[in-house]
Formats: C-alpha cells, structure tokens, sequence
C-alpha cells in the first residue's frame, strides 16, 4: 500500500474522500458535452495523423523509423491525450473553460480499450502463423514495407513504379522458394510459407473490420449527440495492490483538481491563455478625496472593493423583467501570472501559500492588497459565461488598483471562439465508382470495406508492440500536442464568423461594467469618499461601452 500513497501524495491528494470501486462513466447534464464531445471523437477516428494539424499548425506529427508501424489519427491522439493528460512526470496544464478534460481523457481511455481488445487477438494471429510459419511472415512484411516506402512520396509516377518493382520481387521470391533443392515433408512447408499467412490475414481482417465498425460507431453517436459515458472498469482498483488502476484513478483526479485551479498565465498578444485574447478594456481612475472637510477618508483596502463586486455580480441573472437574460456567471477570484506569447511551458502555484493546484484565499487577497506595482502575480476578479453549449467563452477581468491617492477600476473583455470544425466532421463511408455490370455506360458507388489490406498488415504487426508503448513510439511515431496545452483554447477559433456570438459578446461588458461601478461606489460612499468625480466617469464609461468595438488590446504600438 506504501505505492498508492507515493501516488496520493504526488497527486497532491492527501486525504482521498472519494467513494468506494465505481466504474468511471462521463456523464451528461453539464451543458458542456457539445465541445467535450467533438474533441473525445478524434480518438476514435481513422485516418492520417498529419490531420491533426488542420486545426493547429502547431501540433507536430514526429515520424518514426518504420512506416508501416505509424499509427492512424486515433491511435496517435489517444496516445498523446493519455501521456500529456495522465503521465505522472507531465507538464501543467492550461484550464479548458467550456469543456470537461475528464470526459475526453476518458474517451481515450475507453478508445485505446476497444483497440487494446483487438491487439490482444491480432497478436494470437501474430504469434502462431509468426512461429509456425515466420518466414513466410516476415517476407510478406517486407513487401509491405517496401511497398509503402516506395509509394510514399505524392507523385504518382513513383507510387507506380513501386508497384511494378513490388510485383517484380514478389515474383523473385517465389521463384526463389521453388527453387529451392528440398523435398518431402519440407518442400510442403515451403511451398506453404507464402499462402499460409494470408489464411491468418483473412482471419486478421474479420477482426480489424469489426473493431473499426465500433470505433465509428462511437465516432458518429458522440457528433450525434447520443454518446454515452465511456466505461473505463480498467481505472477501478480491483484489489489493494492494483497500482496500475490506482495510478488511473490518481491522474482522473489530479486532472479535475488541476481543472478548478485559480492560477492564469497571461500571454501577451494571446491574451490570458483558456479565456482567449483581450478585445476592449475600460479604465476608471479618479483621486480619493474626503467627502466631508476637515475629516479623511475611512481606510480600507483593494480586497474590499474587489469582495463587493464580486458578490453583487453574483446576482447578474437577475432582473427585473423575466426575459431569460443571462446565462449564470462563473464568479471567481483570478490570480494572473505573465509567461510571454513564445511561451512553451507554465508553472504550478507551490510553496507554503499553495493549496493544491491553486493559491489560498489568503494569498489571494494578499495579492490583490499589496502586488499591484513592479514584478510579481497580480489578482483579478473574473466573470465568466459559458455559452453556446461550450462554443463561446465570455471572460471579463476586473481589477482594482491603489497607487498614492488614485483608486483606479479596470474591466477587460476576453472571448474564446467555437473550436475548429475538424472536430465536427463525421465519418463518411469509404466508396468507389464502378461501372455497372450489365449497363456499363453507367456508373455507380461501391461501398468498401473499412479496412483494406494494407491497414490489416499494419494492424497485425503493431499488435504485439502496443504492450511497449514507449517503443512502439520510437518505431512508429507520435503526434506532440501544441504547448503550453489545453484542451479547449488550442483549437479554438474566432468569434468573427458567427453572427449571433458576436451579438452574445458585444452585450456582455454593458451589465457588467455598471454592476461592478454600482459596487465600488457603495463601497467608497460607505468609507466617506467623495465620489462625485467617480460618478461622472462612470456615467462617460456607460455611455462608451454601449458602442464597445471589438480591438487587438494586447497590440501596443511601442
């Protein structure tokens, strides 16, 4: 039991008041499982991994030594997706406002379940035609080999003339197999080295067709939106020493953990990384001055100013009209860390004022009272709104500063836009155009089977090295993710192209602008501040938010 500690205290989980064995399931009612969705389906797809760079040019697909061990899309994101999202040794992660992590990891473990059942029969197939008959098997995965480093480059002349040479050895070899001067019982074992694996790959293809048929089962119910939750039993201990399964169940949580962190990192021109770019702000700085002569200001501090804001727009869904208005605002006290736009790698709150993955309610406020000036994190109040299903993401930062006798109310608008419709695409089936038998002057679409030839041998020789992972990704290749990552604002796109988000955006600083000056006010009126001065800015900041223009704000001209 000392392992699952390590595993517990590395985890950063202390005291473990989760229930007892469950089957993880990702379940709806979130209102998020669009997004969550659209991105869990990459795990199950089929197709190149070079695809993953059409949302983000970014994503890096490193080759490895033998083509014909590369993986498809699925396989690679599946494998990337666990070792960013579960490896024990990774690096922190950018909090994904709209989407559920945990669903998506869980997808890709349900994913590379439903594959690793596969593997598990392809490499029975692997092992009895490769120890009965392995030269045979070996020879035809070198002519698959060959085949496929020759027809690799795009132009056809080459793919052709590997075709032609492809024929040219097979017809070499067998020639050099009847040659051959043996007899008996091992001329027959001979003359079988050849077809008898092509009995195992007709057996390989029944069993590949059929797993690809699920995979894109998945596939179209979770773009459909008839997913079900993915049932990982692998991530349930199934005894006290089950370290594999407690290392799962670990990584789940420390990944939720990470999720509800208080900690942003602001990236230049990228604006705050998870919340998107900052598009318009509005400042609001005027001296403190007593409002009765001969008598100063009540002290207070930053903090306080900042709590009664945050409480009042707490309240922001209700009105005073019932017209639905607006969605209910995530309200939460930001701490903001710089790391620069060519920032490759953040990093985690520690220290004595660390709780966990964030920093604590002191520390929170210590930062907004005292480090508003030079180097060091800075606090700000953040409402957030979750529209569009997880689509659209609406941030506007507050923060509030003391410098001398200036009390000076920043409000900032973020947005994060709709993810890339890569991830919308759903599975279409695999055709050719014929000509009709008994009309040939017409032509009509055959449907083929998911998985050709090719794909089968592929699949067959991976099989007994998806037990090595780690090798398997030397030999074959994977996808590395665009750093620093997160789930959702790396594939996120602008706001621009969608009207009525547009719309959503541009209505959103109104309500919060006014609310959060109303709160300020009240608090400086109740600490005997003159706010005459106060007043009349925010009246100019109400008139001038009504026309808010969308803008790059982080581009300054310097």
């Amino acid at each position: 039991m000392a392992g699952l500690d390590d595993l517990r205290k590395a985890a950063g989980l202390e005291f473990d008041f989760a229930p007892g064995a469950q089957v993880p399931l990702s379940g709806a009612g979130s209102g998020r499982t669009g997004v969550s969705h659209a991105l869990a389906s990459v795990v199950y797809r089929d197709g190149a991994p070079e695809e993953i760079r059409e949302p983000n040019e970014a994503a890096e697909v490193k080759a490895g030594r033998f083509s014909l061990l590369e993986p498809n899309l699925g396989e690679a994101f599946t494998r990337a997706i666990e070792k960013r999202m579960l490896a024990d040794d990774r690096k922190p992660l950018i909090q994904s406002f709209g989407v559920e992590p945990q669903v998506v990891v869980e997808h890709a473990l349900a994913a590379k379940r439903i594959r690793r059942q596969r593997d598990r029969r392809l490499t029975i197939i692997m092992a009895v035609f490769g120890l009965i008959f392995l030269p045979g098997v070996l020879i035809w995965l070198g002519l698959f080999q060959l085949r496929r480093t020759l027809a690799g480059s795009l132009a056809k002349r080459a793919g052709g003339f590997g075709q032609v040479l492809l024929a040219a050895v097979f017809g070499l070899i067998v020639l050099l197999l009847l040659a051959l001067p043996v007899s008996g019982i091992v001329q027959l074992y001979v003359w079988a080295l050849l077809p008898a694996p092509i009995i195992g790959w007709f057996w390989a293809k029944q069993i590949a067709e059929r797993t690809a048929q699920n995979l894109r089962a998945h596939w179209t119910d979770l773009l459909g939106g008839s997913g079900t939750g993915a049932r990982i039993p692998e991530a349930v201990p199934q005894n006290p020493n089950d370290a594999e399964a407690e290392r799962l169940r670990v990584g789940l949580a420390k990944l939720s953990a990470e999720q509800t962190s208080n900690l942003v990192y602001y990236a230049g021109s990228k604006g705050i990384l998870g919340m998107g770019v900052r598009w318009a702000s509005w400042q609001l700085a005027e001296e403190l001055r007593p409002r009765d002569p001969g008598r100063d200001i009540d002290p207070f501090r930053s903090w306080d100013v900042a709590r009664a804001m945050g409480d009042q727009l707490r309240l922001l869904e209700r009105g005073p009209l019932h017209t639905g208005g607006f969605t209910p605002p995530s309200i939460t006290h930001w701490v903001v860390r710089h790391v620069g736009e060519g920032a490759k790698e953040v990093a985690r709150p520690d220290g004595p004022t660390a709780d966990g993955y964030s920093f604590s309610a002191i520390e929170v406020q210590r930062i907004c009272n005292e480090q508003q000036y030079d180097s060091g994190d800075r606090h700000y109040l953040g409402v957030q709104f979750v529209l569009w299903d997880g689509e659209l993401v609406v941030t506007m930062m507050i923060t509030v500063t003391v410098l001398h006798r200036t009390l000076r109310i920043e409000v900032t608008a973020h947005a994060l836009g709709p993810i890339h419709d890569f991830f919308r695409k759903k599975p279409a089936a695999k055709k050719r155009t014929v000509r009709n038998a008994l009309r040939p002057w017409k032509k009509e679409d055959q449907v083929l089977p998911l998985v050709d030839a090719k794909e089968v041998v592929r699949l067959a020789a991976r099989a007994p090295l998806t037990w090595f992972p780690a090798r398997l990704d030397k030999l074959g290749g994977t996808i590395a993710l665009p750093e620093p990552f997160g789930l959702r604002h790396t594939w996120a796109t602008p706001v621009g192209d969608h009207r009525f988000m547009m719309d959503d955006l541009l209505r959103t600083p109104t309500p919060v602008l006014r609310v959060a000056h109303a709160a300020a006010l009240r608090v400086l009126n109740e600490h005997g501040v003159d706010t005459s001065s106060f007043e009349a800015r925010a009246q100019a900041l109400s008139g001038l938010v009504q026309t808010a223009e969308p803008k790059k704000a982080d581009e300054y001209n310097l």
